[in-house]
């Protein structure tokens, strides 16, 4: 049975085998999937902000102990 490195095709895939400028394209429509009425941190600054702060807190509490 040959190694999977000996037989591994090295050809690209995905984004790799695009164009900087297709990958510019692609990525200039990020977040464009989603509504403007339904992208609640746009809407609501003080949302986002407490979320921010509230990220890994549950993480910090059992570093902590």
């Amino acid at each position: 049975m040959a190694l999977h490195a000996e037989t591994a095709s090295t050809s690209k895939r995905g984004f790799a085998a695009m164009s900087p400028e297709k990958r510019r394209q692609i990525a200039a429509k990020g977040g464009a999937a989603v509504p403007p009425e339904k992208r609640s941190f746009s809407q609501n600054r003080d949302l986002a902000a407490s979320a921010g702060r509230a990220g890994g807190s549950s993480n910090r509490s059992r570093a902590e102990a």
